[in-house]
């Protein structure tokens, strides 16, 4: 029976490196208010004039191929993870493509918005197509550009010291090997709170949602003509400054606390397999706290868990691959260990996967 193994792995964050102290200039915080709250010491951000999300990922791919030990032509489906695509659309998959100079082969390209669970869900899916035979080197991508996107402002600083820019990139493969390669994963999600981690604007809903939120906003539609739309960001919008992300900290932070444990206590149930018998833990590095937290209530020694959100913040889709790659290249993970990729974020969605490396 076919399995998914990881045959190469990468990433890439960019040189500017931002410090909480540099963070100061622009809005009221402090080193010490954020690394209290988050655990973020730096984070990178990319140069807005040459670098994209689909460059970054590209410089991850080029890393993962080569470390799989083929060429990038041999790539025969594309999976891309990010919730900053370049443009609206169409998605970076494509632009992926192009980037890497593969377009000839023609080859298929997905763009996945699972926002922090998107890495887990696009190894579920490339797993899926792997074990049927259906593809043979597939490239799954995780890369974020944040920084073009966040509030620099007083008001905004509860989101803009979390995040950053980079990227992580795997190519993924059949083997026969039953001591390696991805064993099983478990996908979860709940609508229900969907808009207490989220962008609304831009977007097509013409205010319907304000019903799902706990205070209305008004984001300036006109209300006449009612029946074409016709607007998709309004001058109220960018005076009000609410073409930025929006979270609920405290409500997030409750709810990834639970399902974190939860998810990675499923899989091991899947496989038949115990806390105990993990090798390392790789969480979504959404803020330092959740993952101890989450590290404490599995009862995980420090060496089984790493964390690099204090150098990176958060990256979102790009988290979990550029921690795997690190730690990698650290030699903290190492042939037959038992790896656990676990994530919450946006949706709310969450998942985890478990694999033998």
């Amino acid at each position: 029976m076919l399995k998914t193994k990881i045959a190469g792995i990468g990433y890439y964050v960019p040189e500017s490196v931002i410090s909480n102290h540099d963070l100061t200039k622009y809005m009221d915080t402090s080193d010490e208010w954020i690394q209290e709250r988050t655990g973020i010491v730096e984070r990178r951000y990319g140069y807005k004039h040459r670098e994209t999300t689909t460059s970054m990922g590209a410089v991850a791919a080029r890393v993962a191929i080569e470390r799989a030990g083929i060429q990038k032509e041999d790539i025969d489906f594309i999976i891309f993870a990010t919730l900053s695509a370049d443009y609206f659309f169409p998605g970076c998959g494509v632009l992926l493509q192009r980037e890497l100079g593969i377009t000839s082969t023609e080859i298929g390209a997905l763009d996945i918005r699972n926002q922090c669970s998107g890495f887990i869900y696009g190894l579920s899916v490339a797993d899926q197509f792997i074990r049927t035979g259906m593809y043979k080197n597939i490239l799954l991508v995780g890369a974020e550009m944040h920084s073009m996107g966040l509030d620099y402002s007083t008001e905004g600083r509860n989101v803009t010291v979390i995040f950053g820019d980079g990227a992580g990139a795997v190519v993924l493969q059949p083997t026969t090997d039953e001591n390696s390669g991805v064993i099983t994963s478990s996908l979860h999600s709940d609508g229900t709170y969907a808009e207490k981690l989220s962008m609304i604007n831009p977007g097509s809903h013409g205010n319907y949602h304000n019903n799902r939120l706990d205070e209305p906003v008004d984001y300036g539609f006109p209300e006449e003509d009612d029946q074409f739309g016709g607007i998709f960001v309004t001058e109220h919008m960018v005076a009000n400054q609410q073409l930025f992300p929006h979270m609920d900290g405290p409500f997030v932070f409750k709810m990834a606390v639970q399902k974190f444990p939860e998810v990675i206590q499923e899989v091991l149930h899947k496989a038949s397999l115990k806390v105990e018998d993990i090798d390392l833990l790789v969480p979504h590095q959404a803020n330092l706290r959740i993952s101890q937290f989450v590290q404490r209530k599995l009862g995980l020694r420090d060496n089984q868990v790493w964390n690099n959100i204090q150098k990176y913040g958060n990256t979102t889709a790009a988290s979990i691959p550029i921690a795997l790659c690190e730690a990698y290249e650290a030699g903290a993970v190492k042939p037959g260990d038992l790896v656990c990729l676990a994530a919450f974020g946006s949706g709310f969605t969450w998942g985890a996967a478990l694999l033998r490396w």
